[in-house]
């Protein structure tokens, strides 16, 4: 809430390097009442605008070219101890979601996205 008791939406940075991954988490996010304040198509990009932005949570993607999530995972972790950060995998990459836990990611969502795992995970981790 803000100073005059009005509830703030949690801003959000979505990444993925699927233009069309990034289009399906904006509009789960959007119809539930969360505010997506930017994109970023790879790991280099989503350090940038994370710096940018300062986002309350992000979402990312493991697996993108450039730099992959799991060095922007660090990266931000580095700049920001207290960053929110969500892991979006594939399914068979449970190794990288285990490194992702261990470098301070705080929930992971597995591709195909459902809604309402989508929102429970962010949810949580906002708590």
């Amino acid at each position: 809430m803000d100073c005059e008791g009005n509830l703030v939406a949690n801003k959000i940075l979505i990444v993925d390097d699927a233009a069309f991954m990034r289009m399906m988490v904006k509009d789960i996010l959007t119809k539930n009442g969360f505010e997506v304040v930017g994109e970023a198509a790879d790991g280099a990009q989503a350090v940038e605008k994370y710096k940018e932005l300062k986002p309350d949570l992000v979402t990312m993607d493991i697996t993108m070219p450039e730099m992959d999530g799991i060095t922007a995972l660090k990266e931000i972790k580095a700049f920001d101890p207290s960053a929110k950060i969500i892991m979006c995998s594939a399914m068979g990459q449970q190794a990288m979601v285990i490194d992702a836990i261990q470098a301070g990611a705080k929930d992971f969502i597995v591709k195909p996205f459902q809604a309402d795992r989508v929102i429970e995970a962010i949810s949580k981790t906002l708590g």
